[in-house]
Parts: C-alpha cells; sequence; structure tokens
C-alpha cells in the first residue's frame, strides 16, 4: 500500500492536532486546537517578527477547543517574536454615551478583541473611537501617542503606524468591508464627506482615573460596504492574498501595497467608494 506524503511539517501538525468529531449522517466536524491553528498561521507565512492587525469573527472558525481563548493563545504564541494588534473600536457606544474609559469601555466590535482587551500583557491606545489593544514587542510605544487625536484614524495614530511598519492586515472570516485600514487611507488623503465639520465633546478617563473633554470629529456616515469594490482588482495585482484558519477563511494584505495601489486612485477620483 502505497503511504502518502506529507511535505510540509504544518500540515502534518495540523493533522495530529485536530480532532475530528462524527455527526449524524456522516458528517465529521473538526475540532480545533491551538496548536491546529498555529499551524495554519504557518501555513500562510505571515511575518512573525512583523505587525498584524487582526479583525475577526471568532464563529467562522467553527468548532475550536477551550473557545476564544485558545485563538488569542495562537495568535500571542505566533507572533511571539513580534506585534499583534486588535481593534477596540467604541465607535458605536462613545458618541451615544459622549464618554470613554480606557481602561473600562468594553469594544463594540466582537469578542475576540474583548478577551485582547483583558490580556495581561495588553496595551491600549486612548482614543474615543477606534483605540487599538496591543500584545507583543514595542505594544506600549505603539499604543502611546504625543496627544489624543480628534479624528477616528489620524496619519500620526496607530493607523498610521501600521503603514509604516509596513504591517499586514489579517481579516479572519471577515471581508474588506471590516478593513479600518481603508478608513484611515480615505482620511489621510482627506476624500470628501467622510469626516464630519461639525464635533462632539467627549469625556476621556485616562488611566490614571483624570477626567479630559476632547472636542471630536466622528465618521460621516457608513460607506465601508464599498471597499469591496476593489476586492478582485487587489487579488488580480497579487496584493490581497487567501488562507484560511480553522474554519474560517482569510483574507490578508500589506499596508503598503494596498496604499500603493489607493493613493492615486483616490487623488484622482475622490469619491470613488461613495
Amino acid at each position: 500500500m502505497v503511504q502518502p506524503r506529507i511535505d510540509h511539517p504544518w500540515l502534518f501538525c495540523r493533522l495530529l492536532t485536530c480532532l475530528t468529531l462524527c455527526e449524524p449522517y456522516g458528517t465529521i466536524r473538526t475540532m480545533h486546537t491551538t496548536k491546529s491553528l498555529i499551524a495554519d498561521l504557518y501555513a500562510m507565512r505571515l511575518k512573525r517578527d512583523g505587525t498584524i492587525f487582526v479583525h475577526t469573527s471568532f464563529k467562522s472558525l467553527g468548532e475550536v477547543e477551550g473557545g476564544p481563548k485558545t485563538l488569542i493563545d495562537a495568535l500571542v504564541e505566533y507572533m511571539e517574536p513580534g506585534l499583534l494588534v486588535f481593534p477596540a473600536h467604541t465607535w458605536e457606544t462613545t458618541p451615544k454615551t459622549r464618554y470613554f474609559s480606557v481602561k473600562d469601555s468594553p469594544g463594540c466590535v466582537g469578542i475576540i478583541p474583548e478577551y485582547a482587551r483583558k490580556h495581561p500583557k495588553a496595551h491600549r491606545s486612548v482614543h474615543p473611537t477606534h483605540s487599538v489593544v496591543a500584545i507583543g514587542k514595542d505594544a506600549q510605544s505603539f499604543t502611546t501617542d504625543p496627544i489624543i487625536y480628534d479624528t477616528p484614524c489620524n496619519r500620526n495614530s496607530s493607523y498610521g503606524k501600521l503603514l509604516d511598519r509596513n504591517a499586514t492586515i489579517v481579516l479572519i472570516g471577515v471581508d474588506l468591508n471590516r478593513d479600518t485600514f481603508f478608513h484611515g487611507i480615505e482620511e489621510w488623503l482627506n476624500v470628501p464627506g467622510r469626516i464630519k465639520e461639525e464635533t462632539i465633546d467627549i469625556t476621556i478617563e485616562l488611566v490614571d482615573g483624570t477626567d479630559m473633554i476632547l472636542p471630536y470629529h466622528t465618521h460621516a456616515g457608513p460607506i465601508a460596504a464599498h471597499y469591496l469594490w476593489v476586492k478582485q482588482m487587489l487579488i488580480d495585482k497579487d496584493m490581497l492574498h487567501e488562507g484560511s484558519l480553522g474554519d474560517a477563511k482569510v483574507l490578508y494584505h500589506s499596508t503598503q501595497e494596498v496604499y500603493s495601489l489607493l493613493k492615486p486612485l483616490l487623488k484622482a477620483y475622490p469619491t470613488f467608494f461613495t
């Protein structure tokens, strides 16, 4: 009998560490583990000593042994030499309550960023609607800014730092309409109609418990669905890559490549995504 060849160590690891559970009618459900998820990350060849910014839909992964903590553990272990960043956005709640606490305000973008926010090694940036959480190398400096910015994705904020570092944006089970980096590009290029001219006063509770009031410009309205218009273009130019993590489909791209494509496009056609 001819034995199957396993040429890739990460594939062999995945076969060994996944537990399969049989369900009725002959279907098979895979139970993903920390080791199998790490093997999937290796398969995508994400730069371990670089910076990745992760948007997630946890349910897209399927069955995960240990729940959300397992995914966080896998990402933290894989990115140990580098920097792991998550959105900790509060754009849904802060404009309504006019209040943001760096330590206590929960995010509005899913369960994984919340687990990351509560991680013992996590650092959170001070931003009323678009804060981020970072774990790993340079996490504190990455999330520390000289001022608190009064727009969602200022060029000097964490989103601009993603560009400077040529970070990889990783979309786990979500699409380009969840890619906050696109918002940053539009803001930096002064695309009209993206940021409200009027401000609202937001009280920000800092880590030391002191309060400050920030006049803040929110986003003008939802247009993120239109980011899908460039998806095929990015794939055709080999700028948007596909992989898998558990049962989830993963899309990932470098910040500098996407910026190099969108900058001339939006300068020529500022309302392209409108």
